[in-house]
């Protein structure tokens, strides 16, 4: 057995983050930045995201990565438009690290991708055809206004003269960039706002796509990694001696991590590690256990909060109120679960570092790799996969450190590989709550007080020393510690992510407080898709139709009073209500109905459920969403279907246990996913509009447990406040 030491300079270990060509690179403000990503000779290349090569190809750098949710194809579209070019035509590249991708990183979450992309990736195409037409019109001699882009080409008005792009791109290099340019109208749109097929759906259709586990690096090893089950557990002791003789075992050395197996292929790597007797130190964690946490809770609920919200009386409205009623919800940890789990591959020598990772931020994984090993930055280059499912848990890549680490050990390739197993016990939970409620209403069913106290712990919290390697590289370390101690304790009640979706709810109450009570018990923490919306907006769903009932109105009808005067919100519940015929379902059905905001998009959804035997069947789905303009609405109803189903998946089945300071849970025999035979029809309507686009990876989650949950009220009249649902 050998042994590797690694130096971590800013990581705290144990933590739970020229003319034609252009060569130089100039922004559209005219500041000079760094050189433009895959310079190619006597190409276009106005900015980084666009190249027009005198062959004709136009390259695009997708600067977010591709997990599934279509910007492979959305954002293109957008640059396509007003570039005038079929977006299919276009050859698109996963981006490497570049600093003019940084806002202010270069990561793929929280919906942002194409909200943020469209007005640069509008300018960029209406740039560059601004330049190709004045190149055009000075090598024809003719004025700028008998020239006209169309399908890929400068076409000389009244003749059959025209250019391609490519033949263009060396002159339209040497001019200057313009400042302003005119857009199209979007009644003029060819590609933006219509259900184009995605670029990548042949190559996943037949296999040819690479994900990370596709990638094939010539000489390379394969490593699994074992890791102590119990949160911060060191190891005591461990012995190799069968492990070395197994077949195809080549190394088994010690890590950061844990202990790496390395061999000839995975399936050796795996057999091997059985054979490694570990013995595992459980930790300061020891004592943590789910019955714990919610026996905390429970003592840590009587305690007052941080204020996020205060308006009117606060929580002194309570006592103006003829009836009170209070209610506790909680949710449960939940792991991200990919299909694809947590791999990279990493071939290290004196010179350089190359990584090709499936992750949510190349610009995270070249800093991990970077402090981990102590280089420069700019000696580690990230080479993006396709992924198969992110859901915020490849924003956290710290499983791109192993191979590294391993293969800088060896002087050979490796590839690293976790196992389901590995994959659910050392997962970036989404956070565990308990929320307090309680809400008065007055003698004719108006509430008159709204209370909230979330009982949670802080993602930011858990995530700012991860996150520390992201400090410039000539910050001493002191300092770095002292930055990372700052933040962390400031944001443990300033963290939005735990508040968010119910500190802002929508509902016209007179009186409403809203708190939060910082309570960590130290399980590892991440962005799970939507974050704060999917555990507040089933507790704010939940109780607004408790409220309903005990008004003694219909739960639709009682939201649209409590959201009157919020047109963007009553047009969505309002088709939503109309789509489902709400008040119409058949016997042995039951509906329920839950409408929530998040990352820019307003999405509501009925739920069609059925009981028997106490066991739920959510039979039919009715959702609406409001993102802005749909830039593909293919994607966007995907995107709704594929929210929805996640959704389901948590609401029914989804719950991380812990036990002694570990999971409980280990494969998909005890975390289930939903069925195929479980998934309800599904129906998306889209509100149209002509407004920039917002979010819709993650909006269609947060309203599908409160719906369902609702739905099993009316059918059953049991108000089940905890997730997973699971009736009595």
């Amino acid at each position: 057995m050998s042994g590797v030491e690694i130096t971590r300079r800013k990581f705290l270990v144990g933590s739970t983050t020229a003319v034609g060509g252009l060569a130089l690179g100039i922004s559209f403000t005219g500041q000079k930045v760094e050189a433009l990503p895959n310079v190619t000779d006597g190409a276009l290349q106005p900015n980084a995201w666009l190249q027009i090569r005198p062959d004709n190809k136009i390259v695009f750098q997708l600067d977010k990565t591709e997990m599934g949710q279509g910007v492979i194809a959305s954002m293109p579209a957008i640059l396509a438009e007003e570039l005038e070019v079929d977006p299919r035509d276009m050859v698109v590249e996963l981006a490497p690290v570049h600093g003019d991708f940084q806002d202010p990183m270069q990561m793929t979450g929280g919906s942002s991708s194409t909200r943020t992309r469209w007005d640069v990736l509008r300018e960029t195409g209406a740039k560059a055809r601004t330049m190709l037409i004045a190149a055009a019109a000075a090598k024809w001699e003719v004025p700028l206004d008998q020239c006209v882009a169309r399908e890929g080409r400068i076409h000389l008005t009244g003749s059959d003269r025209s250019a391609t792009y490519g033949e263009l791109a060396n002159d339209a290099a040497k001019l200057p960039i313009p400042k302003e340019v005119s857009f199209k109208n979007p009644a003029d749109y060819r590609y933006v706002g219509k259900p184009l097929r995605r670029v990548d759906s042949i190559a996943k259709s037949t296999g040819t796509a690479e994900f990370g586990l596709d990638v094939r690096v010539p000489d390379a090893l394969t490593a699994v990694v074992l890791r102590n089950p119990h949160f911060g557990g060191p190891i005591d002791s461990f012995d190799t001696t069968e492990a070395e003789e197994m077949p195809g075992v080549t190394n088994i050395l010690q890590i950061s991590a844990g202990i790496a197996v390395v061999a000839d292929t995975y399936w050796h790597a795996r057999k091997a590690a059985d054979k490694v007797t570990v013995a595992w130190n459980k930790g300061p964690l020891e004592h943590v256990s789910s019955d714990w946490i919610r026996s905390t809770w429970e003592e840590q609920a009587k305690q007052e909060g941080k204020s996020v919200r205060s308006d009117g009386e606060g929580m002194q409205g309570l006592d103006l109120a003829a009836d009170v009623t209070t209610a506790v919800y909680e949710v449960p940890y939940l792991a991200h679960a990919t299909m694809e789990p947590m791999n990279t591959t990493a071939r290290v020598t004196p010179d350089s570092i190359e990584v090709w990772s499936p992750n949510q931020g190349p610009q995270i994984v070249q800093s991990l790799v970077a402090d981990a090993l102590d280089v420069p930055l700019d000696q580690v280059t990230v080479y993006s996969t396709l992924m198969g499912g992110g859901f915020g848990r490849r924003g956290i890549p710290d499983y791109a450190v192993d191979p590294v680490e391993i293969s800088k050990a060896l002087g050979q390739p490796v590839k690293v590989v976790w196992s389901r197993e590995d994959d659910m016990r050392h997962d970036y939970y989404r956070p565990a709550t308990y929320n307090l409620l309680k809400a008065g209403v007055d003698d004719r069913g108006k509430v008159q007080t709204w209370t909230h106290r979330i009982v949670a712990p802080s993602i930011m919290a858990t995530l700012i020393p991860t996150m520390s390697v992201m400090a410039p590289q000539w910050m001493p370390d002191w300092l770095t510690t002292l930055l990372v101690r700052g933040a962390g304790s400031l944001m443990k009640t300033r963290d939005a992510s735990s508040h968010e979706g119910a500190g802002d709810h929508p509902y016209q109450i007179d009186n409403i407080e809203v708190e939060h009570v910082y309570f960590d018990p130290g399980i590892p923490l991440g962005f799970w898709r939507s974050v704060g919306h999917s555990q507040n907006a089933f507790v704010i769903e939940s109780f607004i139709d408790e409220l309903a009932y005990k008004a003694k109105e219909d739960p639709y009808e009682f939201r649209r009073r409590l959201l009157a005067g919020n047109d963007r919100l009553l047009t969505v519940l309002n088709l939503a209500a109309e789509k489902a015929a709400w008040g119409t379902v058949k016997d042995g059905i039951s509906e329920g109905i839950a409408i929530h905001e998040s990352f820019g998009s307003v999405v509501a959804e009925v739920a069609e459920v059925s009981v028997d035997n106490n066991k739920i069947k959510v039979e039919r789905v009715v959702c609406v969403v409001d993102c802005g303009l749909a830039v593909n609405p293919d994607i966007v109803k995907a995107q709704m279907e594929s929210g929805i189903v996640f959704g389901l998946t948590a609401a029914l089945k989804g719950e991380i246990n812990i036990n002694e300071g570990s999971v409980v849970e280990s494969n998909f025999h005890d975390y289930k996913m939903l069925r195929m035979n479980e998934s309800p029809k599904i129906e998306v309507y889209i509100i149209p509009h002509d407004d920039k686009p917002t979010g819709v990876g993650e909006p269609g989650t947060p309203p599908i447990a409160p719906a369902v949950a609702n739905a099993v009220y009316a059918a059953t009249g049991q108000r089940i406040r905890r997730l997973p649902l699971r009736l009595s």
